[in-house]
Order: C-alpha cells, then structure tokens, then sequence
C-alpha cells in the first residue's frame, strides 16, 4: 500500500441527533483535530448552548445544513403537501395519485367550518367529486384495456400496474386539494427552521398547525421503529433538534409581503381592468416564453403577477407604460416589513435568461412543481382559468359525466367561495389550471424539456415539455435545436 494511501481515510458515521451531527461537523472545520475527537468533544459540551451562540445569535446559518433530518406527514391535504415542497433545498416524495386510488383517503375539512351549513355544501362538493371519480374508474380502464392490450412479454401482474396507473392519470384530475395524503422528506435543519417559519406564517389553519405540529415532533423522542424491528435494545434516542423547536417562529416579513404588495397594486388593477378575466383571456397561452426585458420592469411584473391571475406577458406590458417612480413604489411595498435578518422573498430571484410562463392542470403542475433548479412563482388557485378535458375520456363515452360534474362543481365552488374561501379552496379538483412562472437557465429548460416529454410521462407535463421546445426553437433556433424532447404524438402508454 502506498504512503498516500496509507494516510488518507474515508470515514463513515453512525447516525447521530441532527443537532449534535450539525455541531460536530462545524467543529471539525475550524479545528486540527479529526473527526473522532471532535465527536469526543461535542459529546462532552452542550450542543444547545452551541446553537444559541452561533445558529440564533451569530447567524451562522450554514452550520444547519450540516444535520440531516428524515420526517414524514400524514393524513394532511394535498394543498399542504404543495406548500411543504415549496422549499427550494428539498427532497422527498408524496403519496402519488398516478399510482394509488385515493376514494378511501378522505379530505381535509378546515375548522371554521366544522358543524355549519357551509361544511354540508364543502361536504356535497367533494362527495360528488368521488363519486364520479370511482363512477369513471371501470369505465376507462376497460377502455385502455382493450386499446392496449398485454403484450406477451409483459407479466401480466405489470400489466395490471400500468393499466391502473394510466386510469389513475384520467381519474385524478377530480381529486381536491382538500384530498388526505402523505408525505416524506429528509431535510436539513437549516431547511427544517424555513420550513416552520413559513407554515408559523402563514393564513391557513392547517398550515399554522403543521408548523406547530413540525416544532413539537424537533423537541420530542424521535420513532424507534427501525431499531425494535432490527430487534435492537430499545435506544435511548434524544429529541432532533430540540434547539430548533424552541427558537423557530413565525416571521412578520413572509407573512405580511404578498398583503402589502396586494394593498399596492389592487387599486392600480381595477383601475386597469386586468384584475377581469375578460380582458385577457384571449392573450392566454400554455407555454409562453417571454422576451429579455428590463430587470425593474421583470421585478414589478413578477409581484403584480403573484398577487393577479392575468399573464405575464399582459401584466409587463402594463408595467412598462409605468414612471420609475411608479415602479420603485411597488418594490418599497415588498420590502417595507422586512427585517434585518429576512431573506427577500423569491419574487426577487430575478435575472434568468428564459422566463416561461405557464398555464396547465392542477395535477400536471404538482409534477413541475419538483424541479428545484429554477424559481417557480405560482399564482393562486382558482378556478376562474378553466379546466382541462383528458382526450380518453372522449374515447372511453364518458366525457360527458365528466364536464357536468366539473361544471356543477365550479359554480358551487364560486357559491361556497361567498362564505368561506378557505372551504373553496379546498375543494378546487386537480383537472383546473394554475398559472405559474418558471425562471430558469438553459440547462434546466434543457433537462425539463427532455425530462418531462419522456413516453412514461402524464400527457399533461409531456404537451408543457414538448411546447417549451418549440418555443426555443422559435426564439433560439440552435439551442432549441440542441433539446432531445418527444412530441406528445408519440405514445408508449404501456411503459412505466
């Protein structure tokens, strides 16, 4: 063996309390000694007193991207799994609606309404959303049973897997956001802290008591399932982040920024009619890929956007006609509650070269929602954009159960919208559109584009990818030549 050799080491750790693992890492870097002496250290010393000094008061805040934690979610809706991945240094997986029947899952139903008129309407909206979504069930998988049928080099067992996923990918599209799921993630405690910040800022009941929920389960003894399965002693296992869970809170600047730029502009857009549909529906497109423009002008419009339902495109134009001072006013507004120490919130992740804005299903957007490599600005959920209509189910003879159950269920939603619109929320179903901005750089437009075309894909994000493309090609003729996308025209739908 060689003297190199000889002398370097590859250690690998045991777990450790995220807390400790985070200490004893950050000791490491600053000290000569290895890594089994600072673990010596640190179990020696009080990894909270650590924390107060450099973490909360010193603002250390990379030291926490040194401690890992892995935590789960269950039985919360669909909505707060979305704002869960909302963080952009994130991994973990939900329960998927492309591969599971969710009719036995049941919903979400928000406090305030409990035991009043409005919970039977809330109620009767997603009653009738399970209902047609297990009324539609056999139906489409009949039909792609005998459009494809099993090949005789599949097992059959895949077979039935991937009939049931692609009848799933039609029937989703009824699901609601208030719809019960779960979710796992492994996440650094400098993640875990924005995570809590952000749900211990937010308006929704449900959100506000995850964050709480979040902070209970850092201070308390994590499960020791693992270890009893492995027949293990039971370990005495500490709490995550107990530091963590006593510090962490909710954060006036991300709760008041969107109020604040709302209050704004709200009266500048009914001045100007973009706040009625009407207006602009017929400028609407599903992919539209913007012009560079100037960096105020993208700044303005991408808060106005935030805070609207119109498109970019219409909104920038709005913006330019603006005075500087009209523009600079806007920024003030976002930025007059923030702190010292506050991030600025993401709408000022300005600069990308490719800005797409986006207009897609509910359920297709949740798979874009992942990709982390670019800054997504989400509008909120409507209804008010339409919903989209599966081609299979004009195939399968049931387009029409479809539209009047989507049709129905968007003027109730409006109806409910009157008394409660955290309740009309809720119930919005995955098949209605969102609008979203996606701001990325050549790399990820490549990687989403190729990605997300793919034949295993859901048609929805394959037809976004695939435009994308063909917006490059328009505008950037070499690079978008250099895009390896699909068309949606080319089907393997027995490829998972």
């Amino acid at each position: 063996m060689s003297d190199e050799r000889r002398d370097r080491k590859v250690i690998a750790l045991a777990p450790m309390p995220p807390e400790k693992s985070a200490y004893a890492l950050a000791r490491y870097s600053r000290s000569p000694d290895s890594i089994e002496e600072s673990l010596k250290w640190v179990h020696a010393h009080s990894s909270e007193k650590f924390w107060e000094q450099f973490y909360f008061a010193y603002g250390h805040g990379s030291i926490a991207d040194l401690g890992h934690v892995t935590i789960c979610f269950e039985q919360i809706s669909e909505l707060a799994a979305i704002r869960l991945e909302d963080e952009p240094l994130w991994d973990g997986q939900a329960k998927s609606s492309r591969y599971q029947n969710f009719a036995a899952a049941g919903c979400y139903v928000p406090s305030e309404i409990t035991n009043s008129e409005t919970e039977g309407v809330y109620r009767g909206i997603l009653g009738s959303l399970y209902n047609i979504y297990r009324l539609l069930k056999d139906p489409i998988k009949a039909h792609l049973t005998e459009k494809y049928p099993c090949p005789d080099s599949m097992k059959p067992a895949d077979y039935e897997r991937t009939i049931a996923a692609r009848t799933y990918d039609v029937i989703r599209y009824l699901l609601p956001l208030s719809a019960k799921t779960n979710v796992g993630q492994v996440v650094s405690i400098r993640t875990l802290e924005k995570q809590i910040t952000r749900f211990l800022s937010a308006s929704l009941p449900e959100l506000l008591g995850i964050g709480e929920d979040l902070k209970d389960a850092c201070a308390r003894q994590p499960s020791s399932t693992w270890a009893e399965l492995e027949e293990e002693a039971a370990p005495k296992l500490e709490a995550m982040a107990p530091t963590l869970a006593r510090y962490a809170g909710p954060n006036e600047y991300q709760g008041s920024v969107y109020r604040d730029v709302l209050r704004h502009v709200k009266g500048a857009l009914k001045k100007s009619g973009l706040d009625d549909p009407q207006s602009w529906k017929g400028n609407a497109q599903p992919v539209d890929l913007l012009e560079p423009h100037a960096p105020l002008d993208e700044l303005v419009t991408t808060f106005v956007y935030r805070v609207s339902q119109a498109p970019y495109r219409v909104l920038l134009e709005w913006v330019k006609e603006w005075s500087e001072q009209e523009k600079q006013a806007v920024v003030d507004a976002a930025i007059k509650s923030r702190g010292p120490h506050d991030d600025l919130a993401k709408e000022f992740r300005t600069g990308y070269a490719f800005i797409f804005d986006v207009l897609m299903d509910i359920g297709g957007w949740r798979d874009m929602h992942r990709h982390r490599r670019c800054q997504q600005v989400q509008q909120n959920f409507t209804t008010i954009h339409g919903y989209e209509v599966p081609s299979v189910l004009a195939e399968a003879g049931v387009e029409n159960e479809y539209r009047l159950a989507m049709d129905a269920v968007q003027q109730d939603i409006e109806r409910l919208r009157l008394d409660n619109q955290e309740a009309a929320l809720y119930a919005i179903p995955f098949g209605f559109r969102v609008r979203c901005l996606f701001k990325m750089d050549f790399a990820e437009v490549e990687y989403v584009s190729k990605l997300r075309s793919g034949v295993k894909g859901h048609w929805s994000y394959r037809t976004v990818a695939w435009e994308m493309k063909q917006q490059m090609l328009k505008r950037h003729p070499y690079l978008g030549s250099l895009i390896q996308a699909t068309s949606p025209d080319v089907e393997d739908s027995l490829t998972r």
